[in-house]
């Protein structure tokens, strides 16, 4: 069974920082892209980050790229997102995804983080950023 459980939401002041994992089970992580997406109240979901093994390589949003790193430790099957310098727009429930129709994050560039794209989603976690 295919499970993805994201932890590390919580509150932080503007500036602060926070690191969300996404522990997977039910596959072998290193064949599926995992996405970061976010959703703030009373606005669409949207895609924040990917990143593929198969090419070792990321995306970002523009408006997270510098301050946002994804990273994966496929010996412990967990996908990590650093989130630094967090500003208030930033509050949302942040979801992890798993697809296996993406091979290269930087090929596929803003393609790999639509969520039509995405077979398996956790149950998110929430981000708030206020001061």
């Amino acid at each position: 069974q295919v499970q993805l459980v994201e932890s590390g939401g919580g509150s932080v002041q503007p500036g602060g920082s926070l690191r969300l994992s996404c522990q997977t089970s039910g596959f072998t992580l290193d064949e599926y892209a995992i996405g970061w997406f976010r959703q703030a109240p009373g606005k669409e979901r949207e895609g924040v980050s990917c990143i593929t093994t198969s090419d070792g390589t990321t995306y970002y949003r523009d408006s997270v790229a510098g301050r946002f790193s994804v990273s994966r430790d496929n010996a412990k099957n967990t996908v990590y997102l650093e989130m630094n310098s967090l500003k208030p727009e930033d509050t949302a429930v942040y979801y992890c995804a798993a697809t296996n129709r993406i091979t290269s994050a930087q090929a596929m560039g803003v393609l790999s983080i639509i969520d039509g794209w995405y077979n398996y989603w956790g149950q998110g976690t929430q981000v708030t950023v206020s001061s």
